[in-house]
């Protein structure tokens, strides 16, 4: 019997390091990318792909991220108040009726595999997604990277992971996936190694933080050793997994942004804004006077 995908799982546990100061006191994940938050726009994702319970692995440190994804009445009659509808409606409207965020604290950033692994008793025998907000994916068409995850899982009832080629020099800062290419649609995944070096590499294919998992996946986090890094790794799990079920790689389409590097944050900005609809047209112009080269404004993502 087929299972419906209802449970994302969003570690954003993370110090945000290679941001400081400004995450000293600010979580990473709520660095703006124009108008709303990096992780509004995974939460959206989600959304689009028919989640209903959000969970949020957090720290200490991370409230205001609960606070984003709260009612803010006080503001929210203030905005009525000054008929001010369509700020209204971008405050009230961020998780929908009938989507249920939960929040669980990591008591320490010991790896990817760690911070799903604590949402184990929220997912129960159920399959989930993991989203990571840092990797800001703009999708090609109307489809989200997720949604078409879901696609995947819908048809094979297995797990599924995103890929993208990545250049031979970033190798070894992936999850690399191995695939069985038969000259199907459907790839599935023959094995996934941990940032391994170039000549150990078994293909260019990069896990690129987003997966559909099955409920499996606890049992095999719970099992194996800290990997590398000394951290509990989602992709030895996964490893794990590949010998007692099928997995699927889906090929990304669309455009992704590291935006847990600076470079890559400020490209996904710059992209953002000249995509947005409000300012779009007017950034596209000042940079074009800034750098003396013609940039088109998109009114789509």
């Amino acid at each position: 019997m087929a299972v419906k995908l209802r449970k994302a799982i969003f570690p954003v546990a993370g110090f945000g390091t290679r941001f400081l100061p400004v995450t000293k006191a600010n979580p990473k994940e709520m660095l703006p990318i124009v108008d709303k938050p990096l992780i509004q726009y995974a939460v959206e994702e989600a959304l689009s792909a028919g989640i209903e319970v959000l969970i949020f692995v957090t720290n200490t440190g991370k409230r205001a991220i609960e606070d984003h994804f709260d009612s803010n009445k006080e503001l929210e009659r203030l905005l009525e108040l000054r008929g001010k509808d369509e700020l209204l409606s971008s405050v009230r409207n961020i998780i929908p009726d009938g989507v249920t965020c939960v929040y669980i604290r990591q008591s320490e950033p010991i790896g990817l595999g760690h911070a799903v692994l604590c949402a184990a008793d929220v997912v129960g025998d159920e399959p989930c997604a993991v989203l990571l907000a840092d990797e800001l994916i703009a999708s090609a068409g109307s489809t989200s990277c997720l949604r078409a995850l879901v696609s995947v899982y819908e048809q094979t009832q297995s797990s599924v992971v995103a890929v993208q080629r990545v250049p031979r020099s970033e190798i070894h800062k992936y999850g690399i996936v191995g695939l069985r290419d038969d000259g199907s649609m459907l790839k599935e995944v023959t094995c996934i190694v941990e940032k391994p070096e170039v000549k150990q590499a078994p293909s260019d294919y990069a896990a690129v933080g987003r997966y559909i998992l099955s409920p499996a996946i606890f049992r095999c986090l719970n099992s194996v050793d800290f990997g590398a890094g000394g951290e509990l790794q989602l992709t030895d799990a996964m490893s794990k997994l590949l010998k007692d079920e099928k997995m699927y790689a889906h090929e990304l389409n669309g455009e992704r942004y590291d935006c847990g590097s600076k470079l890559g944050y400020l490209q996904a900005t710059v992209q953002y804004a000249l995509r947005h609809p409000e300012v779009g047209a007017a950034f596209a112009n000042y940079l074009k006077q800034i750098t003396g080269s013609e940039l088109a404004y998109c009114k789509t993502l």
